[in-house]
């Protein structure tokens, strides 16, 4: 009888060994309304008289807090306070049904300023950086049935220390603390799957995937499973079945790849954003993510940016997410998906297909919609310390920290196609250019990146071939500066020309901005008093800043010298002591103002055209060469004419037009004469591109037509 039993328990032991070894992944989302009570960084408070939502910021409390993420008193000051608490603490209950598995990790995804975490009681550990996510072994304190989870956040930039990147940025006055990304727990058995990265392969038709593993117990062997899909239709497109070795307790050293060709190979692209899923199953972990058969370079011979082998231009804008935070308007909408992806569509009117995330890695659900909607995006990590002779490089950060906050950045975003480049901050040089702390780091990480994603380091000269070249040719930055004088400003924007070997960039350009109200911002004021006056109206200063930054956008691109042209900027606070500003007129139903819906579509048109004149006076009643430059962004060849007119009131006074052919990504310039008005005044000139049952595409300028030029 006790030989029996004994065999009994011995089976009924296999059985559930067996059956732990082969559980599966379970992820729980702890997503939702939490509690939440300010205090210090050292105690834990008694209660919480607070609610807030998860992903969100401290200041959607409900009640809300008396001044949270104070105002700083000096926004060039790398040192921030908060004197009214030091911390935040969020609280929550959750429950598990089953019994606790081998596996268990607590992520957070993205929390300022700093994030620690207790579960029942336990203290589990800190993770300082702010704007990647944090894992948290909660194994051995988390139990089945009720879990008490509470999280400690930093109220202010000084609740972490100068070596961790805080987000600074000379034009913000407000930095919000809070878990600003989602929360989940992750349940498994071993092997448990850490990260899976897949790096396509075009031209062979296949996926490459590298694998990282961790395992408790024993040295064994386990089949791993590899299933991609099409998102959408969920058919299979390609299969593979393997057997690994593993060594004893290895908790994440264990690092394998295949190779899987996929049948019907569709590409990615901003035109064409299709998706696949990939699963991969070991006997205790299951793990799914997404990605694009997409491949992005820079031609170091020709200098053009190349999209699955083709020439490809961005066009586009940037989204300063962070100053957005601290816009009265902004609320909860960073976190309200719908209202996400009609952001990123209302691009479609303005021809945008990328987008800089500048200054500030969005939330996990703002790229997962940049997939599918199809945008490249130049993905910025939040530093901006300026250049040489700015003197607040903080000195305790060195490229070892850097290179921690890549390596989770990098593994935590290298599946989405829509990420094209890696950009390591904005507008620095490290040290105040003594050292290069940034180019140091980028160094340690380049090699994780299996697509080998170009690189964008800023103001620093130290790149490598195929990396991109930021560039910010500001020419309204001079007060003085008239649109007139664009007509002797450079067509290079930077670096050497004819440079090849790196892709060039000018991601952001202007100078122009005016408040949502129509007020300029305190960049621009001295600019539209002397262009306009000092009693200028808001409908002339819209105007103004619409037909200008056309004007200007038309000059970038038509002259072919860069690889990108993104507009400064499409998302950012409005303030009457704000720096910058976007186009809104209402932001929450994404309403833009009329004038900048009038110029801009056109100014970005992937077919388009320049008028090469600025402003300048034109004699009356002679013949005058205009010229015009086209472009064309697109594979097919373009014909169609050119229809010059000048008009008085919207009345024709004189018109010509010619015949035109722009070859696949090519350029062609044509010059028409045509007489001139014989009286004198400003006329409007349009140059527009015709084709048959199509919109026309405009150049518009106007221009003062007189007897005689007076030379100054």
């Amino acid at each position: 009888m006790k030989r029996q039993i004994t065999c009994i328990i011995l089976i009924m032991s296999l059985f559930l060994n067996n059956c732990r070894n082969q559980e599966k992944r379970t992820t729980i989302s702890l997503n939702g309304i939490w509690k939440i009570e300010e205090g210090t960084m050292e105690k834990i408070p008694g209660s919480y008289n607070h609610a807030v939502q998860v992903p969100g910021l401290v200041s959607l409390a409900v009640p809300a807090f008396n001044n949270a993420g104070p105002r700083v008193k000096d926004p060039k000051n790398i040192f921030q306070k908060d004197t009214s608490r030091e911390a935040f603490w969020y609280y929550r209950t959750f429950n598990i049904n089953s019994p606790v598995p081998a596996n268990a990790f607590l992520k957070v995804s993205k929390a300022m300023f700093g994030t620690k975490v207790f579960l029942n009681g336990t203290d589990i550990g800190e993770h300082l950086p702010c704007f990647t996510p944090g894992y948290f072994d909660v194994k051995d304190a988390l139990k089945q049935g009720i879990n008490e989870l509470i999280i400690r956040v930093g109220s202010c930039r000084n609740s972490i220390p100068l070596s961790i990147p805080d987000g600074f940025d000379f034009e913000k006055e407000r930095y919000i603390p809070g878990i600003f990304d989602n929360v989940e727990l992750r349940l498994s058995g071993t092997p448990r799957i850490i990260s899976v990265q897949a790096a396509p392969d075009i031209k062979n038709k296949r996926v490459h995937l590298q694998v990282k593993l961790g395992s408790h117990g024993k040295s064994k062997s386990t089949k791993i499973t590899f299933v991609i899909t099409e998102a959408k239709s969920q058919i299979v497109a390609g299969k593979l079945e393997k057997k690994f070795n593993f060594p004893p307790d290895n908790r994440g050293n264990t690092v394998i790849g295949v190779t899987i060709p996929l049948s019907n190979c569709r590409l990615w692209s901003p035109e064409d954003p299709f998706l696949y899923n990939v699963h991969v199953t070991t006997q205790g972990d299951d793990y799914q993510t997404r990605f694009g058969m997409r491949e992005f370079r820079n031609d170091t011979l020709t200098g053009k940016t190349m999209l699955n082998g083709k020439p490809y231009f961005m066009r586009g804008t940037n989204i300063t997410l962070y100053r957005f935070f601290e816009d009265s308007i902004s609320k909860d909408l960073p976190w309200n998906t719908e209202w996400v992806r009609n952001l990123h569509n209302s691009f479609r009117q303005f021809h945008w297909n990328g987008i800089r995330y500048c200054i500030g890695i969005a939330p996990d659900e703002w790229y997962n919609i940049a997939d599918e909607e199809g945008f490249l995006i130049q993905n910025e990590f939040p530093i901006w310390y300026g250049g040489k002779g700015w003197n607040v490089w903080p000195k305790e950060l060195e490229a070892g920290e850097l290179v921690r906050e890549y390596t989770e950045w990098m593994q935590e975003q290298w599946n989405h196609p829509s990420i094209v480049i890696w950009d390591a901050g904005n507008e620095t040089v490290s040290n105040d250019g003594n050292t290069e702390e940034i180019a140091e780091a980028v160094k340690g990480v380049r090699s994780l990146d299996l697509s080998n994603r170009p690189w964008d380091n800023s103001y620093s000269g130290i790149r490598i071939a195929g990396d991109a070249m930021e560039l910010h040719p500001y020419h309204f930055q001079d007060a003085k500066f008239r649109l007139k004088d664009i007509a002797g400003a450079s067509t290079n924007p930077g670096g050497s020309p004819g440079e090849t070997k790196f892709m060039k960039i000018i991601n952001e350009y202007g100078w122009l901005w005016l408040n949502r109200d129509g007020s300029p911002t305190t960049l621009t004021r001295d600019l539209y008093n002397n262009i306009l006056g000092t009693n200028s109206t808001e409908e002339q200063r819209r105007h103004l800043y619409a037909s200008y930054l056309a004007a200007e956008t038309e000059f970038w691109r038509c002259h072919r010298q860069c690889a990108a042209v993104l507009h400064f900027t499409a998302l950012a606070y409005s303030r009457g002591n704000g720096q910058t500003s976007d186009h809104f007129k209402d932001v929450g139903k994404l309403e833009y103002e009329e004038e900048f819906m009038k110029y801009m579509p056109d100014a970005f048109s992937p077919v388009a055209l320049m008028l090469d004149e600025w402003g300048n006076e034109i004699i009356t009643g002679k013949l005058h060469d205009f010229r015009i430059i086209a472009i064309n962004d697109l594979e097919p060849e373009w014909k169609g004419k050119v229809l010059l007119r000048i008009l008085n009131n919207d009345k024709v006074v004189a018109e010509q037009s010619k015949d035109i052919t722009i070859t696949p990504f090519g350029q062609n310039t044509i010059t028409i004469s045509l007489e001139t008005p014989k009286s004198t005044g400003t006329f409007t000139v349009i140059a527009s591109l015709e084709r048959e049952n199509e919109k026309p595409i405009k150049s518009i300028r106007e221009i003062p037509f007189v007897k005689k030029i007076n030379v100054k």
